[in-house]
């Protein structure tokens, strides 16, 4: 984020916090007029600041009241395992975010399911998909914070 000026920290923020608002208010926000902020928003999705603008939903309204950290180790660490890991979890739509670790784990998941029977599922597809050395699962009982937008800082330096 060290190439982006306090306007374009401004605009990422705004849209970060609802990526529905009109031009017309992001601009106002930035200190801008329309046309430049539009400007800016084009040149800041080609630069890959801004990667997608997506809509937010609630996973226990959708019937994803289940959510499971699940911390993988991998056998090996060759190149073909890796790879035939990636597809694996990659096939799995109810696996939300995958992080490659250091230490103990080698691979943390994060994943939403309707219920235990479902996670169930989940596992045994993914542990009869790929050869693993050992899955812990750590259950959510409350989600007490969650955001998408990072904490740009957009005071002037």
């Amino acid at each position: 984020m060290t190439d982006l000026d306090l306007i374009d920290r401004k605009i990422v923020a705004e849209l970060m916090q609802d990526a529905t608002l009109p031009i017309a208010q992001i601009a106002d926000k930035a200190g801008l007029s329309q046309t430049p902020a539009w400007k800016r928003i084009q040149k800041l999705e080609a630069t890959g600041v801004l990667t997608r603008r997506v809509a937010l939903a609630d996973p226990a309204k959708l019937g994803f009241g289940l959510t499971v950290f699940v911390g993988i180790e991998a056998p090996d660490h060759s190149p073909d395992w890796r790879e035939a890991f990636s597809r694996a979890v990659d096939a799995i739509p109810e696996i939300m975010e995958v992080y490659r670790m250091a230490g103990e784990l080698d691979y943390l998941l994060r994943v939403a399911v309707q219920d235990m029977a479902a996670f169930d599922t989940l596992y045994k597809r993914l542990t009869d998909a790929v050869p693993i050395k050992n899955v812990t699962s750590h259950f959510a009982m409350e989600r007490m914070k969650f955001t998408t937008a990072y904490p740009v800082d957009t005071r002037n330096r």
